[in-house]
């Protein structure tokens, strides 16, 4: 009778299992998915592989939220480009806050032309009244976020909030006008204060000497032209929409439209201290004062948010890891345009992650950041 071959080997297969023995585990990271790696170029100015997961993981982690766009730019070349499903380059994105700090741009651009003056009173009529102690606040405060003015973001019940009743309430025909007729709640400049609606008060200042005639549709062309003209075609930002009230006053603490790639020319324009194509569209000094840590919070400039420690509250950064000259325009629920001049560095993020749930999300931008050494 001829010897059946298994007959002894299947009851040795069983041995590890009776004794408790087990194969060993497969070591290092798991296999990378084949769109995290497509979405590198061969040489990003730091490891591929390392870059692709770091990446990965903003579209992966559950930490990060949803993760629609996410790009960077290494010594102005995108090296990592990467959408969700349903997202592509041509895609706009809404900018939030992000707008803020476009806004602040604008501002510089008509400072630079002699059309508003930095520290001398803002310019709005209804402030000069003999008597109206709000004539003291200066644009410089408006810029930095310490106007003294009764603005609350993010109130509780949320429709409290001045933001969301200008945007959406009572305010929304006319922004501005809900925002300047506020009362002050504090001496001008003493208190930094973050508030939307401060900066859709520098909208109205750049339509109010902008347009001749102040009605909205004259109002919302000459601020939509100067953008275009000075800023966003200069700049190769073609994609970009500005958002105007029915007043014609630019939303320019929360809504400008644009794609992926514009944000991250934005903040290339912003890294070049506010040149591109080899024009100088911002005085240099202008980036310089809005990346400088204001007199009341140092974690903030003027219309951006800067890496540094808080002087209140938590970090909006990473200011205990990240280069202190990283810089960022910041929008609601997770939009991040950061920009780091020591490493040649720009990263954009785009989507959509719960306010409470922002800090996993910024440490995992942190990752990125940190692969790139000055």
């Amino acid at each position: 009778m001829p010897i059946r071959k298994f007959s002894l080997i299947a009851p040795l297969a069983l041995l590890p299992a009776l004794f408790g023995c087990h194969a060993a585990a497969p070591s290092g990271p798991p296999p990378l998915p084949p769109e995290a790696l497509k979405a590198v170029v061969e040489r990003p100015g730091t490891g591929r592989e390392a870059l692709a997961r770091a990446v990965d993981a903003l579209f992966t982690d559950p930490a990060a939220g949803e993760t629609r766009a996410v790009i960077v730019m290494h010594k102005g070349r995108i090296v990592a480009e990467r959408y969700a499903p349903g997202y592509h380059e041509n895609t706009r994105f809404i900018s939030w806050s992000m707008a803020k700090s476009v806004t602040g741009v604008m501002i510089g651009m008509l400072v630079s032309d002699g059309r508003l003056k930095l520290d001398e009173s803002a310019p709005v009529a209804e402030w000069q009244r003999p008597g109206d102690p709000r004539g003291e606040i200066t644009l410089r405060q408006l810029l930095q976020m310490r106007s003294g003015l009764k603005h609350m973001e993010a109130g509780d019940p949320v429709y409290r909030s001045d933001e969301v009743r200008m945007l959406f309430l009572d305010g929304r025909n006319d922004m501005a006008r809900y925002a300047e007729d506020q009362p002050l709640e504090f001496e001008p400049g003493a208190k930094f204060v973050y508030s939307s609606n401060t900066s859709v008060i520098l909208a109205d200042l750049a339509a109010r000497v902008l347009a001749p005639a102040q009605d909205p549709d004259s109002r919302r062309r000459a601020v939509a032209e100067y953008l275009r003209t000075r800023l966003f075609e200069p700049a190769g930002m073609r994609s970009m929409v500005p958002e105007f009230d029915a007043a014609g006053t630019l939303i320019g603490g929360s809504m400008i439209h644009g794609s992926a790639r514009d944000w991250a020319r934005f903040g290339e324009f912003l890294r070049n201290k506010g040149s591109a194509g080899g024009v100088q569209m911002v005085p240099r000094q202008w980036v310089d004062f809005m990346t400088r840590p204001s007199p009341r919070e140092s974690q903030y400039g003027a219309q951006i948010w800067l890496n540094r420690k808080p002087a209140h509250g938590e970090a909006s950064l990473f200011p205990e890891r990240g280069p202190a000259d990283l810089f960022a325009a910041e929008g609601h629920v997770g939009q991040f345009v950061l920009v780091a001049p020591s490493r040649e560095l720009v990263v954009v993020r785009l989507g959509m992650t719960p306010e409470d749930r922002l800090h996993p999300l910024v440490s995992l931008l942190g990752n990125v950041v940190g692969l790139y050494q000055p």
